[in-house]
């Protein structure tokens, strides 16, 4: 019985959490704003009819018409709005608000819709589809109606439908969105009809959707986007708005922010005793302040004060906010909990370090007041209290592992500031030790990048960050895992002075980039390919060859290329097969791939001196075997072959010893193809062209001006 009775004060002090920023009334059908806020929907639309706004006010959930639905039962808020003059609505229409005679729907400069917020006195923007486009709080619906059944007198709901006096209502319709007594349930839902099909639910006062509905996709809720910070359903995760986002199960925010929200309400909960204390203090300043000050200072004073007190207050067990989360704290919907519990968590760490930073608002001393305090008073009162960083977000975008690791990151929306960040990162690749998991951590990095020098090469990386301010440390943002090269990074520059036809060849200042000019000589050469000329061949080299190890290199190609060959060969032969005409005049000519007469004829094929992987036109062309991709021109037919498309990076890596070259995707490290070499000379890197067409080095990540980690001087850390 004390157990109830504590239960009914608790939803009683909370009466304040319930009530809309505009009717001062209970919530009836709130809204979520962009703000974190809510509102009525009926006052929503009241507000924005207010503004002028016209066709904006769509229902996030339309209601079907129910028995119900008469004037009597309407929500006294509809008599209440007041339209725009006629005069203000032809000047909104003219400035280009809502449709008109002459304007077409999706203009170039859709209409944007702003709402003034009335708890945080700050204009949110709704988007074009305005109050359609927010979501319904079931949760505070569902905290509403318990709330109203504990504090009505008798707790019995009528029947809807009744001549008066209505009887006690005993069932509820969800489809009619109306509550029966046993007889009107039966005469509105005769035996044969489709509404004979519906299924009769408990009394209740409000009716609400069975689940959260995307409001743009009218499908349940299924995921949560953490870099939006918004429920989104499975076609909002496919669709381009939600593109390269965090993205997680609604379970996993679900479970989250409910161990994050009990968290800091235990802590609340279990200091009580010290919510007092502050509340006596507040209470012995306010009494000595309205002794001591002058009527205007008294007046600010004992507004400060008294709004301390109540936050206080509201941190009692049972009492306001405290009541409130634990009221959503048995909501068992995943969606729902996830809407409502984001933005209470928000106010919950709030009052969780007001109470732990206590100080009062106000002091009972006037020493320190001079003639002119405006200035200082103004800066008090936009103090805040600082929170720890939120977690970062890595952009996967721009972080990469080449010859060092390049690692980027940035702050969610309204994270409070980071001094510094704390990088940390492991190897996944190795053998497991006992124990915790061990990583290796670089304190006090400045800025959102690093670079981590010397990674292993071939082996897999797990990074994470986290800020760090005044408050303490904020948490680690998401794991991420990175590939390293399978060898170390060959550095070179590309060498124009070898091969034909060097006069269409640009090669950029930083000689990392090389492009392709087809001007008239190709021209020329197309108009004697009818007469059974070859066209030209364009080859640049780089600038450094490998006589040992092994070697690996990336490169970019552009997917508008007519058709580029990239690989390796030897040195002597490269030279050898490109000092000569530009043109070949012979219809057979096969550039030299390695094997003349006498080795065909050998029972042992030697290596071939060249190895290049052929792209064109955005695809990959990759023969039967290791030996297509041998030489400059395949000699497997086409239905020996098959394409690929063209990724954004390619990897070259050389085995010297092994008298191997293998391609594969620069960004997942995954094998295209695999060929033998004639490693018997220096071998050197080489880019053929037939037509126009771009390559691009990857430049080393050591080049970039950003702060360096050396991996070796990590300390461990358990």
């Amino acid at each position: 019985m004390a157990a109830k009775r504590g239960t009914k004060t608790s939803m009683k002090n909370m009466e304040k959490e319930l009530l809309c920023p505009v009717c001062q009334e209970m919530y009836k059908q709130p809204l979520v704003l962009p703000c974190t806020h809510n509102v009525c929907q009926a006052c929503a639309r009241e507000v924005l009819g207010q503004q002028g706004y016209i066709g904006h006010g769509g229902d996030p959930s339309s209601e079907p018409t129910s028995p119900a639905s008469t004037p009597s039962t309407r929500s006294p808020r509809l008599s209440r709005r007041t339209l725009p003059k006629p005069d203000r609505l032809d000047r909104l229409l003219k400035s280009g608000f809502g449709t008109y005679p002459g304007r077409k729907r999706g203009a170039l400069h859709p209409q944007v819709i702003m709402f003034p917020c009335p708890a945080c006195q700050g204009d949110v923007e709704l988007g074009e589809r305005g109050l359609a486009g927010l979501f319904r709080n079931l949760t505070l619906e569902r905290v509403v109606e318990r709330y109203r059944q504990s504090v009505s007198v008798g707790g019995a709901i009528l029947c809807q439908l009744c001549k008066p006096p209505p009887l006690e209502a005993t069932k509820g319709c969800t489809e009619c969105r109306a509550t029966f007594c046993n007889e009107c349930f039966k005469l509105f839902h005769p035996w044969g009809t489709q509404k004979a099909q519906h299924e009769p639910t408990l009394p209740t006062l409000s009716f609400r959707p069975k689940g959260l509905m995307c409001p743009d996709h009218k499908e349940e809720v299924t995921h949560y986007c953490k870099t939006c910070q918004r429920l989104v359903c499975q076609l909002c995760r496919v669709r381009r708005t939600h593109s390269g986002h965090k993205i997680t199960p609604v379970l996993s925010a679900y479970q989250a922010l409910k161990d994050k929200l009990t968290k800091s309400l235990t802590y609340i909960l279990g200091n009580q005793d010290t919510v007092q204390t502050q509340i006596c203090e507040l209470e012995e300043t306010k009494r000595a302040s309205l002794l001591q000050a002058i009527e205007e200072c008294q007046q600010e004073r004992l507004a400060r004060l008294s709004a301390q007190i109540q936050e206080h207050r509201s941190l009692l067990d049972g009492s306001g906010l405290v009541g409130y989360a634990q009221e959503v704290l048995k909501e068992t919907d995943q969606p729902c909990f996830v809407q409502a519990a984001k933005q209470l968590h928000n106010r919950i760490a709030r009052a969780t370090e007001a109470l732990q930073t206590f100080r009062p608002a106000a002091s009972s001393s006037f020493r320190h007041c001079q003639l002119d305090v405006g200035r200082e008073m103004k800066l008090l009162t936009e103090l805040n209290f600082l929170r720890v960083p939120e977690a970062p977000v890595i952009d996967t975008q721009r972080t990469f592992a080449y010859d060092q690791i390049f690692l980027c990151w940035r702050l969610p929306p309204h994270s409070p500031p980071a001094w510094h960040y704390t990088v940390e990162f492991r190897r996944t690749d190795v053998p497991a030790q006992p124990g915790p998991t061990r990583w290796q951590r670089r304190e006090e990095v400045r800025g959102t990048s690093a670079l981590l020098e010397n990674p292993d090469t071939g082996s897999v990386y797990v990074l994470r960050v986290r800020g760090c301010n005044k408050a303490g440390y904020g948490e680690y943002s998401e794991d991420v895992h990175l590939h390293t090269p399978p060898a170390p990074v060959l550095h070179f520059f590309l060498d124009g002075r070898w091969g034909a036809s060097r006069e269409r060849l640009a090669i950029s200042k930083d000689q990392r980039a090389v492009r392709s000019v087809p001007g008239l000589p190709l021209l020329l050469a197309a108009d004697r390919l009818l007469t059974g000329c070859h066209l030209s061949v364009d080859v640049v080299l780089g600038d450094v060859a490998v006589t040992q190890g092994r070697s690996y290199w990336a490169c970019a190609v552009d997917p508008a290329s007519y058709l580029v060959k990239v690989g390796v060969g030897l040195e002597s032969k490269l030279q050898e097969s490109f000092q000569g005409a530009p043109d070949v005049i012979s219809p057979r000519y096969d550039p030299d791939s390695g094997h003349d007469s006498g080795a065909e004829d050998a029972t042992v094929e030697a290596s071939p001196p060249f190895a290049f992987l052929t792209i064109g036109m955005g695809k990959i062309l990759l023969g039967s075997g290791a030996s297509a991709g041998a030489g400059l021109t395949g000699r497997d037919g086409p239905a020996a072959s098959c394409t690929v498309p063209l990724p954004p990076r390619l990897g070259i890596c050389l085995d010297y010893e092994r008298g191997r070259v293998s391609f594969l995707d620069a960004v997942s490290f995954r094998g295209l193809l695999e060929c033998p070499l004639d490693c018997s000379g220096p071998v050197c890197p080489a880019f053929c062209f037939i037509g126009g067409g771009a390559v691009q080095l990857q430049e080393p990540v050591g080049t970039k001006p950003e702060r360096k980690v050396t991996i070796g001087g990590f300390a461990k850390l358990d």
